[in-house]
């Protein structure tokens, strides 16, 4: 069982949590937009539970088991039966000599695929210099907006940009409430200002709840990271200042560059994070599905050399027992391809929700 099944299991449900239930902020066109994902891919809990935070290797496993109640259930159902087919032809060697083909095809296709992440490893020394440089430069940024080192784990990285963008709006906050006037402008600045920095220090200290004790190569840092919504609050910032220019004291302004400067440093910290899961699962959909390969290649190959029609002879509750091996000797040579379908569409699910990294709202219009 890999890291990321294994931190699943420990919450079994699966299913989104009290972060889903975030509220809307208005956003810079007037339109509310959602801080968590769930509110934002305007899906439902099932679907997004099934496409993001299940299991993967269930999900693997529920596609497997489906696929053998189908063939059973609509091979039974249909004239002449399998037994019938297999008397007067050989649809078993036929359909397992194209399985065997697929799997070895699929497998090779897996191998170019760990080499294609493998690659962006690689590299002369001087592209790994400017790489570690780059990477560095971040952390440095990292320790100064934090006045720490920065962490080495991940969860723990974004939680403390999270922690310092918390922190910082607390002091916004303060300062705003402050100052003490009549004018209704004003007024109306302070109730902005005063409600932004709320909304940044609610949404970051659940997200950092999220993050404490997440462990990398399970999903739970890259999803919990997806809550912070980083982009909506910096369009937030600009509407802000837009709004009401004039009413900041340069302190005010200093403090909220400096907010505006920990959201912006989130941004390439939580895709650098998502990066590096993307090749992490990528690493280790490839082992498992060279894994699936092996006994999926024993069985197809049994079903084309030793089974015919006398082979399971009888039947139980109506069902052919040759009926009920084809099928599932056939969900078990699919099942390298489900394990493919369950981690692919995690990645791709995970990618469309994460396109843009500035303040764009990418919206359905399916």
């Amino acid at each position: 069982m890999t890291d990321d099944e294994a931190s699943e299991d420990a919450n079994p449900e699966g299913a989104p949590t009290a972060a889903d239930e975030g509220t809307a902020e208005a956003g810079t066109d007037g339109a509310d937009t959602a801080d968590t994902m769930r509110e934002r891919a305007g899906e439902s809990r099932l679907k997004l539970w099934l496409l993001l935070r299940a299991n993967r290797l269930v999900v693997a496993g529920a596609l497997t088991v489906l696929v053998f109640v189908a063939f059973v259930a609509i091979s039974s159902g249909l004239s002449p039966s399998l037994v019938a087919k297999a008397e007067a032809s050989d649809p078993i060697e036929t359909l397992f000599s194209a399985m065997i083909t697929a799997i070895v095809t699929g497998a090779t296709l897996v191998v170019t695929i760990g080499q294609l992440v493998l690659s962006q490893e690689n590299g002369p020394l001087g592209d790994q210099r400017e790489r570690m440089t780059g990477s560095m430069d971040v952390r440095d940024s990292v320790a100064r907006v934090t006045d720490a080192p920065a962490p080495t784990d991940p969860s723990t990285f974004l939680a403390a940009i999270l922690g310092a963008a918390s922190g910082r709006a607390k002091t916004l906050r303060e300062s705003v409430r402050d100052r003490h006037t009549e004018e209704t402008a004003s007024t109306a600045f302070r109730e902005d200002l005063d409600g932004f920095a709320d909304r940044v220090i609610e949404d970051a200290d659940e997200v950092q709840i999220q993050l404490d004790g997440a462990q990398f190569g399970s999903f739970d840092v890259v999803f919990a990271a997806l809550n912070f919504d980083y982009g909506q609050k910096l369009a937030r910032i600009d509407q802000i200042v837009d709004e009401h220019e004039e009413r900041f004291t340069d302190r005010e302004r200093g403090l909220l560059d400096e907010l505006r400067e920990s959201l912006t440093l989130f941004a390439p910290a939580r895709e650098h994070v998502k990066t590096l899961y993307f090749q992490w699962a990528l690493i280790d959909l490839s082992r498992l599905i060279l894994y699936a390969a092996v006994p999926a290649l024993v069985v197809a190959g049994i079903m084309v050399g030793v089974v015919d029609s006398g082979t399971f002879p009888g039947q139980s509750l109506g069902i052919d027992h040759l009926t009920v091996a084809v099928g599932a000797a056939f969900a078990v040579t699919l099942l390298p391809f489900a394990l493919f379908v369950a981690y692919v569409l995690r990645i791709l699910t995970l990618a469309k929700r994460t396109l843009a990294i500035e303040p764009l709202v990418l919206r359905d219009t399916e």
